[in-house]
């Protein structure tokens, strides 16, 4: 599942190495899709990917593209619970002035929608109807 988030970095971990094959790195973003109450919400990304963050800063505006993740463990006393993870595959400057918004490509900004593709105009007159059939199919 893909998912798209824009806000300002807020906290910025410095990488965990958890087992001698995985790494982690941490990090905070507010999303203000509503700033009377902005949320602060926790990402991680992992692996190769720990080094998007280099070069970053608290305070940056940026554009997240994540996956929710979940799991279930079993403590040793048998209590089953439950976690949550926001697995993010990159993370990207987003452009400054512009709105955020998590779970959705728009952000409210007419220059944010995505024109469709031009209609070359040299292939009017060309198929079946320039050619005096005037059924389409």
């Amino acid at each position: 599942m893909g998912i798209e988030a824009t806000g300002k970095l807020h906290t910025i971990f410095e990488t965990k190495q958890v087992s001698e094959r995985f790494s982690k790195r941490e990090f905070v973003v507010e999303l203000a899709d509503n700033p009377k109450y902005p949320q602060t919400v926790l990402f991680q990304l992992t692996g190769d990917r720990c080094t998007q963050l280099d070069g970053m800063a608290v305070g940056d505006p940026v554009r997240i593209k994540f996956s929710l993740r979940g799991r279930e463990w079993r403590s040793p006393s048998g209590e089953l619970k439950y976690f949550n993870s926001l697995d993010v595959w990159k993370i990207e400057p987003a452009r400054a002035g512009r709105g955020t918004s998590a779970g959705r490509r728009d952000s409210g900004d007419p220059r944010d929608v995505e024109m469709p593709p031009r209609i070359d105009e040299s292939q009017f007159g060309r198929g079946p109807i320039a050619d005096g059939d005037d059924i389409p199919f």
